[in-house]
């Protein structure tokens, strides 16, 4: 791995010849070391050597997370005994992958969140409270405490959920900024104004954001950004895109415009339902060739992920591409009454519901095996006006139609939201018989 994190503030053309010159290496080593793309390159009788611009990708297939899953060994490029660090992905569209990192891939990955810190503003002065877990084969959390230690702030690892003690070890060790799932900063919200602490003046000042979006396609703060805003001002909100199969992350620097590219890290396209790259601001799914990864790289990897992708200069100085929040997952697309709806529509639609405490979003097959989309609901409080009916007037006046609704305990909801093996709240789940 080549490490130059000036790199981003480069003119566009010269990133470019320069992730060209990466590019060539890594064609090189996965066709020394790749036993997939070894046996693809002779398929598709393709010489990797020919593959001297980003252009000339597009000669190249895409690899999916099929692929992945059915020849997940042979995506290894090391020996087993140069392996330091086994994770696995979350299985959002699927079984988990496992990915295996050697010390590099680590090294490379304290690196990205030094990167990712560093476009947030973050130096070695600032405390880290990580609000995730760093344990459970999760990837982000230990990329996470190993990127401030690249950076050299100090970390508190304190790990999800329990308010009280985050309260707590705010107070007592006063951090600056925390790595949080951002619907978590509304339970801590909610605990503090329920036990007299002025979070306004608590010392935390920035919020990393991960796991769910915060904006809309057009940068402004989505339902959920405007709640945790609304309450806490003096809370600065980031909102960082990644995923265990790129080993980089895309973070919003102060401007919140999309998140950075790495162009040291990883090169991006955005594919079209034809695999062909799509327009500046058109919506495309996020394909990625990584670099510097020795342990398991992928090229052309196909994430599910449908982003906006804008190569403006930003004001922040960076001329990198940035990717808009995530429209949505390829996989999770539904076609629901003659519209095209994607969960996180369906998301920020509920979450700007006062009354409604959780929820989770089933989608199933009908009689016609057509989408099927029901909405299960735990309420804060007992309604005494009909909330199936208010509820799909709220998602026929936003998108045109309304799942089926059903009003269900809040206990119910949550064992939903968070099944044993999960290392996330699930908010979605799909029951249909094909995919």
């Amino acid at each position: 791995m080549i490490k130059d994190s000036t790199v981003q503030f480069l003119p566009a053309p010269e990133i470019k010849a320069w992730q060209e010159a990466r590019l060539k290496e890594e064609l090189a080593y996965l066709e020394a070391h790749s036993p997939f793309y070894q046996a693809m390159f002779r398929r598709e009788g393709i010489d990797p050597r020919t593959i001297r611009h980003i252009e000339d990708l597009q000669r190249v297939p895409v690899t999916t997370k099929e692929d992945l899953q059915l020849h997940n060994e042979a995506f290894l490029c090391v020996p087993r005994e140069e392996v330091i660090d086994y994770v696995t992905t979350s299985g959002t569209l699927g079984d988990p992958v496992t990915f295996a990192l050697t010390e590099s891939d680590l090294a490379r990955l304290a690196y990205n969140e030094y990167l990712s810190f560093s476009t947030a503003g973050i130096t070695r002065n600032d405390i880290m409270q990580l609000m995730t877990t760093i344990d459970r084969r999760f990837m982000a959390g230990l990329a996470y405490f190993m990127g401030a230690r690249e950076l050299g702030c100090g970390v508190i690892r304190v790990g999800n959920g329990i308010p009280e003690l985050q309260w707590d070890t705010i107070k007592r060790i006063r951090p600056s900024f925390c790595m949080v799932v951002p619907s978590f900063l509304n339970k801590l919200i909610a605990y503090a104004e329920h036990n007299g602490i002025d979070y306004n003046h608590s010392s935390l000042k920035k919020a990393v954001c991960i796991g769910e979006s915060l904006r809309n396609t057009d940068f402004t703060l989505n339902t959920l950004g405007r709640q945790i805003t609304d309450k806490w001002p003096e809370l600065k909100l980031y909102t960082t895109y990644a995923s265990t199969e790129m080993q980089s992350s895309f973070t919003e620097c102060d401007y919140g415009c999309g998140g950075h590219l790495q162009p040291d890290l990883i090169i991006v396209e955005l594919l079209d339902e034809q695999n062909q790259p799509v327009k500046d601001g058109e919506p495309g799914e996020v394909t990625i060739t990584t670099l510097g990864v020795r342990g398991m790289p992928l090229l052309r990897f196909k994430t599910g992920d449908l982003c906006m992708a804008y190569t403006e200069p930003c004001r922040c100085g960076r001329h990198t591409m940035r990717l808009s929040p995530v429209i949505g997952r390829k996989g999770q697309m539904i076609k629901y009454k003659g519209t095209t709806i994607f969960p996180p529509a369906l998301f920020d639609i509920l979450d700007n519901v006062s009354y409604v405490e959780n929820y989770i979003v089933e989608l199933s097959n009908n009689e016609s095996d057509k989408d099927q989309v029901t909405v299960r609901v735990g309420l804060k409080h007992e309604a005494d006006f009909d909330v199936v009916k208010e509820l799909k007037d709220r998602f026929r006046a936003k998108i045109r139609v309304a799942p089926d609704i059903v009003v269900d305990t809040v206990e119910r909801v949550r064992a939903m939201n968070f099944p044993a093996m999960s290392r996330k709240c699930v908010k979605f789940v799909d029951l249909r018989k094909e995919n």
